[in-house]
């Protein structure tokens, strides 16, 4: 059976440049402005704070994991942080990835384990905005595991790192994403596949993007009304159904084009085209190159998942 979840994560291809370990001490405040970058954090001891814009602050607490596929600009703190909000502190490297912030002397009062990472796909900003903003995870060892086989791993310079490391962060994602599927409040993919009800139809869309979907049939897959499956599905994930669908066959096929050498006509008929020509059209609308301009590395990147879909399929049934 097609797991959604994991093609997502497949498709995203993460890899894991840096890790570090965090030693703080009295009042501090960190600063960061990654544009877009995926970080996560598991508290080893102690507490700290992390901040976002808009968002109320949020206290971590020891054996707490927090995930962020997509972190544009945050703080992370002390418990109590330093006055003036604006106040950053200067972190000093006492190893090699690992570091002391706030006083420098005696036992730190907070030991993090963070890390950053990539996601290689063309289709990175596409496929993040299908997650939740922020995922929190407590008390679970495999994850606490696995954050600390990708440092291990990060710092050990062996043959094979990049491999493991990439398929370490796979299983990291998941395992992130799925420890949380219960517990979140924003709309998304994990949220619809933890409807018993939307997960049959979600899963028919991954298993099959050539078929030619109707409403009408994955509301039957669900088991419910044409009507009472839309609003259900647009309420649960975000998007509509055919807004879903539609960016899982352009996601199938930057990667058809991109990895495997597909022609494009085979690249139209795995992903619900009748020929070529119309492939192209309906790629190079949502996309804004050809599929022949995108094989030659000219594709920009997409900006958002809304941006890449046309209006009709973001408000009514078809």
């Amino acid at each position: 059976m097609t797991d959604p979840l994991a093609d997502i994560v497949t498709l995203l291809q993460p890899t894991a440049p840096f890790s570090k370990l965090v030693n703080g001490a009295g009042m501090w405040r960190v600063r960061r402005a990654e544009p877009g970058q995926p970080f996560y954090c598991l508290v080893l001891n102690g507490t700290c704070r992390l901040e976002r814009p808009g968002d109320e602050p949020v206290t971590l607490h020891e054996t707490e994991f927090v995930l962020v596929p997509s972190m544009e600009d945050f703080s992370m703190s002390s418990a109590n942080p330093p006055a003036p909000e604006n106040l950053a502190s200067r972190p000093t490297y006492i190893a090699d990835a690992e570091v002391r912030i706030g006083v420098q002397e005696g036992p730190p009062d907070v030991q993090l384990l963070i890390g950053y990472c990539e996601f290689v796909s063309p289709d990175a900003n596409l496929l993040v905005s299908l997650l939740p903003q922020m995922v929190r995870v407590r008390d679970e060892e495999r994850l606490a595991t696995l954050a600390r086989l990708v440092r291990a791993e990060s710092l050990a310079m062996r043959p094979g790192r990049d491999v493991i490391l990439a398929r370490l962060m796979e299983v990291l994602l998941i395992e992130a994403l799925r420890s949380s599927a219960g517990s979140l409040a924003s709309p998304g993919l994990l949220c619809g596949l933890s409807d018993d009800r939307l997960a049959p139809a979600i899963r028919r869309m991954h298993e099959n993007p050539a078929r030619p979907w109707s409403v009408a049939e994955l509301a039957a897959e669900a088991a419910l009304s044409r009507s009472a499956f839309f609003d259900r599905f647009r309420q649960t994930l975000g998007v509509s159904p055919m807004a879903y669908l539609l960016s899982w066959r352009m996601a199938k096929a930057k990667n058809l084009l991109q990895y495997q050498d597909g022609n494009i006509a085979e690249v139209a008929a795995k992903v619900g085209y009748g020929s070529a020509s119309a492939f192209s059209v309906a790629f190079s609308r949502h996309v804004g190159v050809s599929p022949v301009q995108f094989v030659r590395g000219q594709s920009p990147a997409i900006a958002s998942f809304s941006e890449v879909l046309p209006t009709d399929y973001l408000g009514r049934p078809e």
